[in-house]
């Protein structure tokens, strides 16, 4: 969280020290994605059991039973991690297009880390009115100010290619998790009956 935060008041230093530390993509993982990830669902789930969402258009109230706040907080968890490998997957695809011999940790490490502040600012999402797209607009801002010096320090392209590479990552990163937020947004306001049986029932079948 410290290092989110970090990555959008003083990003250059920020990303040197990342480029500096070269952790592996297990360890990025495991001490700093999945316990980000953790800190946020563990939020937005007891928003969702004590506080609850707003559902079609505003008109009722609903507030979510534990085991299914869990489902819902794990689907969405699981759908961020799918969003970094699947982002550094198309990140080092678009760099050699641009004739670049980018490593898949490289992409990696970009992503994970340039996505934090989007991920951070899933926090906006434990009051039940707050508007869907606010968090995620002010976090996917925050978010592509960082990948504008996470790209190039972490991919290392060529000079000529860096803007270029930068602004397709960040475009299709934008499009990926707005995506994401487009399907989390509509479920939580029930526009998705079929799905809810089976988070129910996907619920109900935790052991507490």
């Amino acid at each position: 969280m410290i290092k989110a935060l970090l990555l959008i008041f003083d990003p250059i230093t920020t990303w040197d020290g990342i480029f500096r530390a070269r952790r592996s993509m297990v360890s990025i993982v495991l001490t700093y994605l999945l316990p980000l990830l953790l800190l946020v669902s563990v939020v937005e789930g007891y928003g969702l059991v004590h506080w609850g969402k707003w559902q079609s258009d505003f008109s009722r109230l609903k507030k979510f039973p534990a085991r299914e706040a869990v489902v819902i907080e794990t689907g969405q968890l699981l759908l961020s991690v799918l969003v970094v490998f699947v982002g550094a997957k198309m990140i080092k695809s678009i760099g050699e297009t641009f004739h670049g011999r980018h490593t898949y940790p490289q992409a990696f490490t970009a992503v994970a880390y340039g996505l934090s502040p989007l991920f951070l600012f899933h926090l906006l999402d434990v009051f039940p009115k707050m508007y869907p797209w606010v968090g995620w607009s002010i976090g996917i801002i925050l978010s592509i100010a960082a990948l504008y010096y996470g790209v190039p320090r972490m991919m290392e392209p060529d000079p000529p290619n860096a803007f270029g590479l930068f602004f397709m990552s960040s475009l299709l990163l934008l499009l990926v998790s707005g995506l994401v937020r487009i399907v989390m947004a509509e479920y939580l306001r029930g526009t998705f009956p079929k799905l809810q049986v089976i988070v129910t029932d996907l619920a109900a079948r935790l052991p507490f």
